[in-house]
């Protein structure tokens, strides 16, 4: 049996309108490999799974349809995708996202032979709004080369650029993703917590849709989205797997709980935010005092 080198782990529910560019766009790729795309189909309600059937049987030796019996919401579905992928890599790309670069996959995996310090690559991209514009995203600060010191103050990854190292002991999977509305950045901490190496590659390759999807509707509360990678953050600091990370994983911790805290004052939950102002004075009055200074000044 011929042995896979990549999986696409896909994830969608209700995406009719995008499922077939979505799907279309990974046949497309041109490679030296074998690789798959694994559906998580998680019982729509319209016809994206008859779309992913019809794909799933034309092309039987490249796709894994997976497909639910009743809705198991996304992380559920994610955790369950990802257990099913067989590759010795792992690339990710929503229902309702796209790749544009055929050649996508095979310059990832090319870096990633190549590079054996580095266990995750990803690329330039491309935002897609509702209105139709399309747009190149320009990130100037961001570094050609990152590791877990980076990553753990946030998420700079876009999901449907990535490809990763498929070596985490799945067994051991930690089974507090579980909490939380989206799985990518913590799997990228955990494929990087001992040392690991990140590359950015500049090539434009995927298109994400703005404006739809879970992660996008928590963006429009930005304390709600805060709240989630706090706790996220918190999670890793009582990880026993993350013990060798744990002084920076606390200056994280810490980051956050400001960012929430400004976070709640500027959205006017005045006393969520003082409430957690309180905790903060007690390790770090000055920097309390500094951020609501400056928070009334913007005000």
């Amino acid at each position: 049996m011929n042995k896979i080198c990549v999986s696409i782990f896909m994830l969608t529910y209700n995406q009719e309108e995008f499922i077939s560019q979505t799907v279309e766009s990974i046949l497309a790729q041109k490679t030296s490999f074998i690789y798959q795309l694994v559906i998580g189909e998680d019982c729509s309600t319209d016809d994206t799974r008859l779309i992913c059937e019809k794909y799933a049987r034309e092309n039987p030796d490249k796709i894994k349809l997976l497909p639910s019996q009743r809705n198991l919401g996304l992380i559920n579905n994610f955790i369950r995708t990802f257990k099913e992928c067989d590759g010795k890599y792992v690339a990710i790309c929503d229902g309702d996202d796209y790749w544009i670069d055929p050649l996508k996959l095979q310059k990832q995996v090319d870096f990633l032979e190549s590079n054996r310090d580095y266990s995750i690559i990803f690329t330039g991209i491309k935002f897609l709004y509702p209105n139709g514009d399309l747009h190149n995203v320009n990130w100037p600060d961001l570094k050609e080369t990152s590791n877990f010191n980076d990553l753990i103050f946030s998420n700079f990854i876009p999901s449907v650029t990535v490809l990763f190292r498929n070596t985490q002991d799945k067994e051991n999977f930690p089974n507090w993703i579980n909490r939380f509305p989206y799985g990518d950045w913590p799997i990228y901490l955990w494929v990087t917590r001992t040392g690991e190496k990140i590359k950015y590659l500049s090539d434009v390759t995927a298109v994400y849709r703005k404006e739809i999807g879970v992660s996008e509707k928590l963006k429009l509360i930005p304390s709600e989205i805060i709240k989630v990678n706090l706790g996220i953050v918190d999670c890793l600091y009582r990880d026993p797997d993350f013990i060798c990370q744990r002084t920076l994983i606390k200056k994280s911790l810490r980051r956050h709980q400001f960012s929430l805290m400004a976070g709640y004052f500027r959205e006017n939950k005045f006393f969520k935010s003082l409430r957690l102002a309180s905790e903060l004075a007690l390790v770090s009055p000055f920097k309390v005092i500094r951020t609501y200074l400056y928070l009334i000044k913007r005000k």
